[in-house]
């Protein structure tokens, strides 16, 4: 499961009992995920799993669960994780259940949240070429998810969805961290148009005094990309 679960709205696959594939009729398990689907933890404390149960045909198999992203939890490092509960059935379909687990530095209450224009400094430099193309003036919105932790409309810089045009399916949507020393950590992205991501990504900084923010990705192979974002002016 990838982190736009968390960026666009949780969702859970479908604990739909029977199902019909290639006219052959299956029996998937049910799940009960125990505890929440969006769990928060504060940086630092632990995190105890509350787990998962199933049945399968009304008979209880939790015990054939097999669960995955739980050694990948570093309650030390802010961002999101996602633990996996699967199982396989007897006709040897697979179905999942995931939880995010939100890791968050309560300590930080600078808020980012609003609208954002690209401003001098970001620009799109091309490998193959040494070119670099500028990209001003593009709209960025930013918006609170946790404190410390904000959703991000396109880490790119507005490259593809409005210098392009080829429009929001084409913008990195990602999140980024806040630091209390104010550094930027880019977290995670996804463009959903192509269902890739960045290959690398840069820390930035906020400039509390200017309101600016910065960072850098590079992506596919073609492009590093360095974004600096300001608030928006009426």
């Amino acid at each position: 499961m990838t982190l736009c679960a968390v960026l666009f709205g949780l969702t859970a696959c479908n604990d739909d009992n029977d199902a019909l594939t290639d006219s052959v009729l299956t029996t998937y398990p049910h799940f009960t995920m125990l505890g929440d689907e969006f769990t928060e933890v504060n940086l630092g404390e632990p995190y105890v799993d509350a787990g998962c149960t199933a049945t399968l045909g009304g008979v209880d198999v939790t015990s054939q669960i097999v669960t995955t992203g739980l050694d990948e939890i570093d309650t030390n490092k802010a961002g999101f994780y996602y633990i996996t509960y699967s199982m396989v059935n007897a006709d040897g379909y697979v179905k999942s259940v995931t939880r995010t687990v939100a890791v968050f530095d309560p300590s930080v209450d600078t808020d980012l949240s609003g609208n954002y224009v690209t401003t001098t400094g970001t620009i799109c430099n091309i490998f193959s070429s040494g070119g670099k193309l500028p990209l001003i003036g593009m709209s960025i919105t930013v918006d609170k998810i946790l404190p410390g932790l904000f959703n991000v409309s396109d880490l790119i810089g507005g490259l593809y969805d409005q210098y392009v045009g080829y429009g929001s399916d084409y913008a990195m949507q990602g999140v980024i961290q806040l630091t209390a020393d104010n550094k930027i950590i880019v977290l995670d992205g996804l463009v959903p148009g192509w269902g890739d991501s960045f290959d690398v990504a840069y820390d930035g900084e906020y400039n509390p005094e200017t309101g600016a923010i910065s960072w850098a990705v590079e992506y596919a192979g073609l492009y590093l990309i360095e974004v600096v974002i300001i608030p928006e002016t009426e």
